[in-house]
């Protein structure tokens, strides 16, 4: 009997552990940057500016803008983890799509100076807004505020405070709580996330077309979660299915995605 109250000290002792340690160093188990440029467009056959501009509490951040024979620029707003230079695949297909691409880095990501937090990285995409906009001379109804995953969330919340051409979020989630829960199901997390990046949230306060992407075999975002993401949009709203996991689906997908972008942008964003 005593082995038996020893052992569920014990237990109980590791559980509460565990559940401090996720309060605790949760920015750590959300953000992954890396601080290497490992390369640039040049390497894929693009032009390119590398840029520095600041967020709208004076960080200094840095992108590159892409330039295309459009009107139309893309706004990337990348995911939790790597830096701009992971995401060349995602340049080149806005690219061959014929549109100018202007992807940044959030505070304390590559290039950029800073510490990351989740008002951090609202301010970095109102910073990469207003360049476009004061900097490179885009009219808002030109720009499409594009977010992967934890991207999602960051560009959702600028839908929701600008008036863009179009917003796309794809392989993104509800809210931080939400897809934590999934994650790590033996631990209260609603209680103990400090962090909120609640896409369905900011979603319903976005009043401009929405296409949301998903693939029915992401491995780390639910599929759900992201249709839950599309019912809380406002019309004008899209659904892409894609094929693949999380972090490659959008290459695996090739043609149903590039055209499925396509269709989307050609009806809402092209006047």
């Amino acid at each position: 009997m005593n082995i038996l109250i020893y052992v569920l000290v014990i237990g109980a002792g590791l559980y509460i552990f565990l559940m401090l340690f996720l309060f605790v160093f949760q920015s750590s188990l959300i953000y992954f940057p890396d601080n290497r440029i490992i390369s640039t467009p040049h390497e894929i056959g693009l032009n390119y500016d590398a840029v520095s501009f600041k967020a709208t509490d004076a960080v200094e951040l840095t992108g590159w803008f892409i330039p295309a024979s459009s009107e139309i620029v893309v706004l990337f707003c990348h995911g939790n983890a790597g830096n701009i230079s992971d995401r060349l695949d995602s340049l080149q297909v806005f690219h061959k799509l014929g549109f100018n691409s202007f992807i940044f880095d959030y505070r304390g990501y590559g290039e950029s100076a800073g510490k990351t937090t989740e008002q951090g990285t609202y301010r970095d995409a109102e910073g990469a807004w207003n360049f476009l906009v004061r900097e490179k001379g885009f009219k808002q109804d030109e720009i499409i505020i594009f977010g992967r995953s934890l991207g999602g969330a960051v560009a959702a919340h600028l839908a929701m405070t600008q008036q863009p051409s179009a917003l796309i979020l794809e392989s993104t989630f509800t809210s931080i709580s939400d897809l934590g829960a999934g994650l790590y199901p033996f631990f209260p997390v609603r209680l103990l996330s400090r962090f909120n990046y609640s896409v369905v949230d900011f979603v319903r306060r976005v009043h401009c077309p929405v296409l949301v992407v998903h693939s029915l075999e992401d491995d780390i975002v639910p599929y759900g979660l992201g249709v839950k993401v599309y019912r809380a949009a406002n019309e004008p709203k899209e659904f892409l299915e894609i094929a693949g996991d999380h972090n490659s689906g959008f290459l695996m997908s090739g043609n149903s995605y590039m055209n499925g972008l396509r269709s989307f942008i050609n009806k809402y964003a092209i006047h």
